[in-house]
């Protein structure tokens, strides 16, 4: 199954067979939905559980539903290495988000295992399998890995789903006691953690346009998000003349399209350039401004509508231009809505510094991947692409409690939180294989 050590059997063969698996585990007809704690979730466990035990590792399942696997090592080092992902979904899912990370860890493991060099390694590893990223059910993100960094706010017990059970609630049905106090003891300590790594689908275009299977990650985008709210006068569509209408639609459609172009362009509106104090043009690189959401009221052909709100999402890896474009875009708000006489006001619904990874932990990553593509291709494909992540991962949560380092993995057309979603089977290969040599590092020879 080695075969000169790329262990193409269990990399590539199963651990797609088990992806496969795990993309039929689903609490609807039809289509890939698991939440958190829900039916599917649980019958997911099992199998995840297994296929720990299968690789050698110890496993358990801890106050938030978080599936753990470990090995010791042969010093008596107590920090140890977690490598982990999640394992909920959300709404008509594709089954690599998350999964492919869980999947290509146990792989790795495996691997090790059958080249003897599991019961060899220097420090712990640790699987986990998060019990929720996505926030789907109480709409709240990170909820496995935030109580494992400590995060996770005392008040998150009594938060609802839309059934109307509370967390606390959910957890007791599970057999899991919820308290306060217990999940305390979920949190790990700083000192008995070496750091944290996760492979993770792309979830964008660009190493399918640099034709690369694999790219190291940087850093996680910070995130704000606002919600915007436009108010007028509510009127007739055929009676009210159009110099005298306060319409809030289209001063929300000149707000829109003046964000589009304040993040294109934000040097047509901020100074940018040399000078102490002054934002250099690269902060902005990776600069991404959203409104995914748009609600009117009455919402009628024939009416002009009284109010319109909307939503903004602005993610960028610098915080000082993200904050940049947040004031600017505020003034413009305020200016454009007095021009319109129309009243605004705005919602700061959700803020997230951007997560840079450890330099160090970064190094070693790219070495096992360049190495894990040199072994898998046959010809020189260049160097290996640097990126940042514009989405949210259980990174961003675990660097709250030690340093951090992502892979990134190749899906076709860029395209995840879908049906669509397709990873390659050597590209599964080849981020299962990266693990295996990341690993070796950590191996007394």
């Amino acid at each position: 199954m080695e075969r000169n050590g790329i262990f193409k059997e269990i990399l590539r063969d199963e651990a797609v067979f088990r992806l496969k698996e795990l993309g039929k585990v689903s609490d609807r007809e039809g289509y890939l939905e698991r939440t958190f704690l829900s039916p599917a979730s649980l019958r997911a466990a099992d199998l995840i559980i297994s296929w720990m035990q299968d690789a050698g590792l110890r496993t358990w399942v801890d106050q938030m539903g978080n599936i753990h696997g470990r090995t010791e090592a042969i010093t008596t080092s107590s920090q140890a290495l977690i490598i982990g992902s999640h394992m909920d979904t959300v709404v008509d899912a594709g089954m690599y988000d998350g999964l492919l990370g869980i999947i290509s860890a146990i792989s790795a493991v495996k691997a090790l295992k059958i080249s003897g060099k599991l019961e060899k390694l220097q420090r712990p590893v640790e699987v986990i399998a998060f019990s929720d990223e996505e926030g789907i059910r109480f709409q709240s993100t990170f909820l496995g890995s935030a109580a494992i960094a400590g995060t996770l706010p005392r008040s998150i017990l009594q938060v609802s789903d839309k059934s109307g059970f509370t967390l606390q609630d959910v957890l007791k049905d599970n057999s899991i006691e919820a308290t306060e106090e217990i999940l305390s003891k979920v949190k790990y300590n700083s000192e008995s953690v070496w750091g944290y790594v996760e492979v993770h689908i792309e979830q964008g275009p660009v190493l399918e346009t640099l034709d690369y299977p694999l790219g190291i990650v940087k850093g996680i985008a910070g995130q704000t998000r606002l919600k915007v709210m436009v108010s007028g006068t509510q009127g007739h569509a055929g009676t009210v003349p159009m110099l005298l209408r306060q319409d809030p639609m289209v001063a929300s459609a000149e707000l829109i399209v003046t964000l589009e172009s304040l993040c294109k362009y934000p040097d047509r509106f901020l100074t940018i350039g040399e000078g102490s104090g002054i934002l250099q043009k690269e902060s902005f690189s990776g600069l991404v401004c959203t409104v995914g959401e748009l609600s009117c009221w009455p919402s009628a052909s024939n009416v002009i509508p009284g109010q319109v709100n909307f939503t903004v999402d602005i993610r960028a890896m610098n915080d000082k231009a993200r904050a940049a474009i947040v004031s600017e875009f505020s003034k413009q708000i305020s200016e454009r809505c007095d021009n319109r006489l129309v009243n605004c006001s705005i919602e700061h619904k959700h803020s997230a510094e951007a997560t840079h990874c450890d330099k160090d932990l970064t190094s070693q990553l790219k070495h096992a991947a360049d190495s894990a593509i040199r072994k898998l291709s046959t010809h020189d494909l260049g160097d290996m692409p640097v990126l940042m992540s514009g989405a949210g991962h259980d990174a961003m949560a675990m660097a709250k409690l030690t340093k951090i380092g992502m892979l990134f993995v190749r899906c076709r057309g860029g395209i995840s939180h879908s049906p669509d979603e397709f990873v390659m089977e050597d590209d599964v290969w080849a981020a299962g294989l990266a693990l295996v040599h990341f690993l070796e590092q950590h191996v007394v020879e």
